[in-house]
């Protein structure tokens, strides 16, 4: 694919409270290559969830371009860019968001009953995607029938079943233990290296950021420059940009 996965320019964004702006992004600009996997850190009220929204086209920008796969998804209705995260994006969120009355299988179905797919095909992406995270024993199980880490790749598996381009992960691991961390961060590397699924992910714990190609920090909605996993280092291969 030619050109960057996301690219941002001059990107805001302005809450209202009370009548008071309360500006939480200011001129954001940067990219976001194919393949990429880049964590974003930084205190709470940062910014950090906020742009990740932006970038996953949960929310709008108050001002400036934000372009995935060259689409610029800011200038999108909201019909359109429901359409758009429905084939593109998949979310990995901290506290899973499984529907707890359905089982494994029918939560990770649930993103592919906006796809022309049948029932039986439906059922049998779910069924690969649950295979890929590691629980095709686990299809018939309900949420609460399942561990914390369980649900996290129920999660993934439900991220990734449409094959997205681009994967949004808000603190995938924060309300995991660290063994049940480890074995989501070594997932999401795979979906990184093996699928070159292009990840962003937001988190407070630097043991994950490292897991990351590149981790850029947010403070006062200002960006920092961007740092080089030092516990991950640059493979030549990435290094010659192939």
């Amino acid at each position: 694919m030619s050109g960057p996965a996301v690219s941002l320019r001059a990107v805001a964004k302005t809450y209202w409270r009370g009548g008071q702006p309360v500006p939480v992004l200011t001129d954001i600009s940067f990219d976001i290559q194919h393949g990429d996997f880049l964590a974003l850190m930084g205190p709470s009220g940062s910014g950090k969830s906020t742009l990740l929204n932006l970038i996953a086209g949960i929310d709008q920008p108050t001002g400036g371009e934000i372009r995935v796969d060259d689409v610029d998804i800011a200038r999108l209705s909201e019909s359109e860019l429901a359409d758009w995260r429905a084939r593109h994006v998949g979310f990995i969120f901290q506290f899973y968001n499984l529907m707890p009355v359905l089982t494994a299988l029918e939560n990770v179905e649930l993103p592919l009953m906006l796809t022309s797919l049948n029932r039986r095909q439906r059922r049998e992406h779910a069924q690969l995607a649950l295979e890929m995270v590691g629980l095709a024993e686990r299809v018939g199980h309900y949420p609460n029938e399942l561990s914390g880490g369980q649900q996290q790749r129920v999660a993934i598996a439900r991220a990734i079943v449409t094959d997205p381009t681009l994967i949004v992960a808000d603190e995938p691991t924060g309300d995991l233990d660290r063994k049940s961390a480890g074995e989501i961060l070594d997932l999401l590397d795979r979906l990184n290296g093996d699928l070159g699924k292009t990840i962003v992910m937001v988190t407070h714990d630097q043991r994950a950021a490292e897991r990351a190609h590149a981790i850029r920090h947010l403070e006062k909605g200002e960006l920092s420059a961007l740092e080089v996993a030092v516990s991950r280092p640059v493979t030549s291969e990435r290094e010659g940009g192939g």
